[in-house]
Formats: C-alpha cells, structure tokens, sequence
C-alpha cells in the first residue's frame, strides 16, 4: 500500500501529484487496442477471452504509465450471467431481450454466476501477475439501477420511460429486480476481490434519469447494501462509487453509501463537491472527456484549474465520463505529463 497511490488516496491521504486513471482507458482511441477487437471478432469474445482482455488492460499502462489498471470487461457480463440474451451490434450498442415483470425476473437464474463468468475473474488473475507492483487493479460492476435501465428498456440510450414507469407502477416487482441485481453484483465483485482487484468501482451511468423521488430507494439504497456487504467480506478493498449525473444527490449518495471514494462527473462543479462531500472520501474526476479530444492550452488549463481546486485534498485525478474514441493518444500524454509534473 506504501507504494500505491490510489490506495493511499482511497484512505483519506493528499498525494501531489495526485494518482491517474481514466475510465475506457483501454478502447478505442488506441490503434492496438483496435486490432485486438478485431481478432477477438466480437466485443463479447473479447470480454470472455482471458489472454486478449489481459492484452487490452495492459495496453494503456504500458503505453502512459497509469496509476491503475481496470479490468477489461463490460457492466452488462451480470445479466448475461443470470441469463438475460445480449448482443452487441455496430452502431447500435448493447441490445438484450428485455425484463419486464416479476415474472420475468423470476425466471433468470442466480445460481452459478460465478462458473458463467470464470472467464472475467481468469482475467483479473492474470492481471494480478502482470501488473508492474506500483500500479492498482481495479476492477468493477454497474449498480443495480444502471444495470436495470438496460435489462428493462433493452439497449441504452432512451428515455428510460419503461424503466421509471415500472419502478412507480409496482415498486415490489420492481425490487425483486433490483434485489437480484444486488445479490449478483456483489457476488461479482466479491469473486473479482479474491481474484486479485485491489479496488473495485460501481458505475452509476444512469443515476442522472433517476427521479427525484426515487434515487433514494433505487440509487442510494441498493448500492449501500452493496457496499454493506463488501465490507463484511472484504474490509480491506476500497470502494469508488460513481454517479454520474447524481447532482444535487452528491452528497448523500457519498455520506451513506459508505465508498472511500466518489467519481464526480464533468457537469457538476468540482469545487461544490470539494466543500460538500465528507472529507474522508476522496474524491474522483472530473475532466472533459472532450476537452482531452481538444487537448493543447486548453487541456493544459483545465488540468491547471483542477489540480489547483483539490490541492491538499485526497484526489484521484481522472475523466468526468468515458475517454472519447476520437481522443488523440498524444493528448493522454500531454495529460499524464501535465498533471505529474505541477507541484503546489
């Protein structure tokens, strides 16, 4: 841990220059990563290959030198598990075949999810063993509300009108849902923990569509069961939420889910979340994906803008969403450079 800076972050420590990954730090924006998934055939096959998603994991660390490695996999890999049909299709996205009563949720399956994702937890062991010892291996799942919008709307990218409309019309259905997707999103991350992930990240990518009135009971209360639950087994693995679009919810979400760390996305003001967040958890982001596409004086100064704003705080430097596929590989080198070289 000594060496480790998001480690040291996660527990509650100022580092300068602060540690720095960033999410889909392997994709597309890199041509070896691209001629991986093109051997792969598929972005499934890569996901379930072992010694191909070990190769795209690796890519950006050897390439920038990253604090932290995540692990190459997919949110969607757990209801795939519980046998939810998925398929990925160009220029569509995830398409699964959707969930849509108590019924329906009644008929997936929890038993050997462990056994279905074998493939992912072999990846995060072999990463283990490659990982050069300065850098931590994170590894991750969506959190139930996410992972629901796309097993109920079946794909991204809507309105997640079906998804709200169930959640007001039949609350109790709605939870057997919810309530299977924590118990196989912790038996997921707890198997990605005794692989060998040192840290591990809940992705909420559509806590923003939540209503008001339901983030507490559907975002903020099923991801603390969540975290209850690591911690029980696994005390010593910090947790980083991220809820994307949490807004006003920030706080809280941060407060009584019990993370140690939480993302900040690029549309919520990082010093409001400085000064409302409790200083024992640190805080993670939140640069403009775009503004890393654009790179030059304007990177510069916004990487200025937001070392400045955290000094002295337990920062972990990162994107406030996904890395752009259009992002040129020199601008990740220009950012790397810039934020390891400012002092106080």
């Amino acid at each position: 841990m000594k060496h480790k800076k998001l480690l040291r972050v996660l527990a509650g420590e100022s580092v300068s220059p602060p540690p720095i990954w960033l999410m889909r730090q392997a994709g597309r924006y890199l041509s070896e990563y691209r001629a991986v998934r093109a051997k792969a055939g598929s972005f499934l096959n890569l996901c379930y290959n072992p010694e191909l998603a070990i190769e795209v994991t690796l890519q950006p660390i050897r390439r920038f030198g990253f604090d932290a490695a995540i692990l190459f996999s997919d949110i969607l890999v757990v209801p795939h598990a519980l046998g939810v049909p998925l398929d990925y299709r160009e220029g569509e996205g995830p398409v699964l075949q959707p969930v849509r009563s108590a019924e329906a949720v009644a008929k997936l399956s929890r038993e050997a999810i462990e056994e279905r994702l074998a493939p992912v937890y072999a990846t995060v062991q072999g990463l283990a063993k490659s990982l050069p010892p300065e850098t931590t291996l994170i590894g991750f799942a969506g959190v139930p509300w996410t992972v629901a919008a796309y097993i109920v709307e079946g794909q991204g990218g809507t309105d997640h009108a079906t998804l709200i409309r169930w959640a007001w019309r039949d609350p109790q259905g709605f939870a057997a849902l919810i309530g299977l997707l924590v118990e196989a999103t912790t038996r997921h991350l707890l198997a990605q923990i005794q692989a060998g992930a040192e840290v591990v990240q809940l992705f909420e990518s559509w806590g923003g569509a939540a209503p008001d009135a339901l983030f507490q009971r559907w975002c903020i209360e099923p991801v603390t069961e969540i975290v209850r639950r690591l911690k029980a087994a696994a005390p010593e693995v910090p947790v980083i939420g991220f809820p994307r679009g949490a807004g006003a919810w920030l706080a809280r979400y941060a407060e009584e889910t019990g993370v140690q760390g939480i993302g900040v996305d690029q549309g919520t003001s990082l010093a409001v979340a400085r000064a409302v967040v409790p200083d024992r958890v640190a805080i993670q982001g939140n640069l403009d994906p775009l503004v890393l596409v654009e790179g030059g004086a304007a990177l510069d100064s916004e990487i200025d803008r937001i070392t400045d704003l955290m000094a002295g705080a337990p920062h972990v430097f990162n994107l406030g969403h996904g890395i752009h596929q259009d992002t040129p590989p020199e601008h990740v080198a220009q950012l790397i450079e810039r934020v390891r070289s400012r002092r106080p």
